[in-house]
């Protein structure tokens, strides 16, 4: 169950670099959330080294479509 379940963001196959993947989940944090969510994921989501590692963070953080 990831953290903020109630906080969705659509990501499909060819969403292209990590700061757009980052772009949106940080937009859907701060709207739904706050901008203190939203600034510790983008912390947390720049030190992953992997797409894999970031995709990863994204399912642990909001719920995914």
């Amino acid at each position: 169950m990831p953290r903020y379940p109630h906080v969705r963001v659509r990501l499909s196959t060819g969403d292209g670099p990590a700061g757009i993947l980052i772009g949106k989940v940080a937009v859907a944090l701060r709207r739904e959330i706050g901008d203190t969510a939203a600034d510790t994921f983008n912390t947390a989501a720049r030190a992953c080294t992997s797409r894999e590692d970031l995709l990863r963070l994204i399912r642990a953080t909001v719920r995914t479509r």
